[in-house]
């Protein structure tokens, strides 16, 4: 059975922080915090070594993602949205003008079609929440290979 993967572009009309990206999300549900605890990198030195650690450290997590030592390199953090339970990774680029969102924790499934992402339903609570930081446009594609 072929592999298939989710992704969802999202540019920005300026510079985006991290966490006003995160607090935005927020107001529709999503948090830093899922399953595990909070899962971020900073690629400094372009292995994505992901990192974890306890819920209680969120301002710390975000502090470090948005701060200007790390505007040069790709950071990201797991979002959750706790009543859907369901969520994956943000990542945003270098002086984060984008991000990607990729849904790797428990991935909706298209109904009727579970091999397909409900790529619908992630772009109705993720798209309104960014248009208060600045959303210009996006991208959303499920490919198989």
């Amino acid at each position: 059975m072929p592999s298939r993967s989710a992704d969802i572009d999202f540019t920005f009309t300026r510079e985006v922080t991290v966490r006003a990206t995160v607090d935005a999300l927020a107001a529709a549900g999503w948090s830093l915090k899922e399953p595990l605890g909070i899962s971020y990198v900073v690629n400094d030195n372009d292995m994505f070594d992901w990192q974890s650690t306890t819920s209680d450290r969120a301002q710390e997590v975000l502090t470090l993602l948005d701060a200007p030592e790390n505007a040069d390199y790709h950071v990201a953090v797991c979002v959750h949205h706790v009543r859907a339970d369901t969520g994956g990774q943000l990542l945003f680029v270098p002086r984060c003008t984008a991000c990607s969102f990729s849904p790797t924790i428990n991935r909706r499934s298209l109904p009727g079609s579970p091999a397909f992402t409900d790529v619908g339903w992630y772009l109705h609570t993720l798209v309104p929440p960014l248009l208060a930081v600045g959303l210009e446009g996006y991208e959303a594609w499920d490919i198989g290979f």
